[in-house]
């Protein structure tokens, strides 16, 4: 075995953001007034996101137990998350358990239009569309932000780190809905294409659980579960 014998990723708890921002934009100044100037990395979760981490973890400890090692973000909704799930374990077990931040699981970066509302994205770019149609929306850049593909790298940095570093082990990802679109294109082999639009209804869900297993037969992390919520 070259691989984990394990990966579950976890998107993180609803977030304050989550709750005032239903799509790509802000629907009007009304929605976004309470999030409005926070940076990303500092959105905390709602106190329901926090009831349904709580959950999660205990589903998570009664499926799969302990693991090896953890790892988030180091966003504020990352961590929030992972406090909560880790109430459903003791003290001793949590002793078992390494945990660290790793930024190259952090969420795309949107750019320049993060607090805006579409109105106000299409009178600041309004050659984006047509840019965005003629480039293709796996290696368009948002303005000021970071493209699908550029997001991909930095994933696959990270899983090369956890081939290298955590054979035959167990390990906890908690991360983004972002970057759990980039860490499906890399293990599941996705063309760029599927790697554009979630499928309606796939689209990974706050607390969602998606599970890889190494597989003998094929020598790789397969999927066996995926977007579980408790």
């Amino acid at each position: 075995m070259k691989r984990p014998k394990q990966l579950i990723l976890i998107r993180h708890a609803e977030s304050s953001r989550n709750e005032a921002k239903k799509s790509v934009f802000f629907a009007d100044e009304y929605a976004r007034r309470h999030v409005k100037g926070i940076p990303d990395y500092k959105i905390p979760i709602t106190e329901a996101g926090k009831e349904n981490a709580i959950k999660t973890g205990e589903y998570l400890k009664e499926h799969f137990g302990t693991f090896d090692y953890v790892y988030h973000s180091g966003y504020k909704r990352t961590k929030d998350t992972l406090e909560a799930i880790l109430e459903a374990y003791s003290q001793s077990e949590k002793d078992e358990m390494t945990i660290h931040h790793n930024a190259f699981i952090r969420e795309r970066d949107p750019g320049f239009a993060y607090d805006m509302t579409e109105e106000e994205a299409k009178k600041a770019f309004p050659w984006l569309q047509e840019y965005w149609d003629t480039y293709g929306g796996f290696f368009a850049y948002p303005p000021g932000g970071e493209s699908i593909a550029k997001m991909a790298e930095r994933v696959y940095q990270f899983i090369g780190m956890l081939y290298e570093d955590h054979v035959d082990e167990k390990i906890l990802v908690v991360t983004h809905g972002g970057t759990i679109r980039a860490f499906r294109f890399l293990l599941e082999k996705w063309n760029y294409e599927q790697a554009i639009t979630w499928p309606s209804g796939s689209e990974p869900k706050n607390c969602g659980i998606t599970v890889y297993d190494y597989k003998d037969s094929s020598k790789h992390l397969e999927l066996s579960e995926y977007n579980t919520v408790v």
